[in-house]
């Protein structure tokens, strides 16, 4: 557990960074993750907005989980049961 608190929040901000990187601030092909990041840079203490934008992009990844949440379950119960 301790493992996966450490190597979470590492893994997401690696792909923010490489996201930034190779991009080379183009913001009209920066995934949301960036222009979120760049939201805080350039509103500086508008906390509403950036609450909003991170609710917003948090969005498709609810749905799409909620909406599949039974193959989910499926999978992780018949990689668990031997035989």
């Amino acid at each position: 557990m301790t493992g996966a608190v450490w190597l979470v929040p590492t893994v997401v901000w690696n792909d923010l960074l490489v996201a930034l990187i190779y991009l080379g601030g183009q913001p009209d092909v920066a995934p949301l993750t960036v222009t979120v990041s760049n939201l805080v840079n350039s509103l500086g203490q508008d906390w509403q907005l950036l609450t909003a934008a991170a609710f917003v992009s948090m969005l498709l990844p609810l749905i799409v989980f909620f909406t599949l949440q039974r193959y989910f379950v499926a999978g992780i119960i018949a990689g668990s049961v031997k035989g």
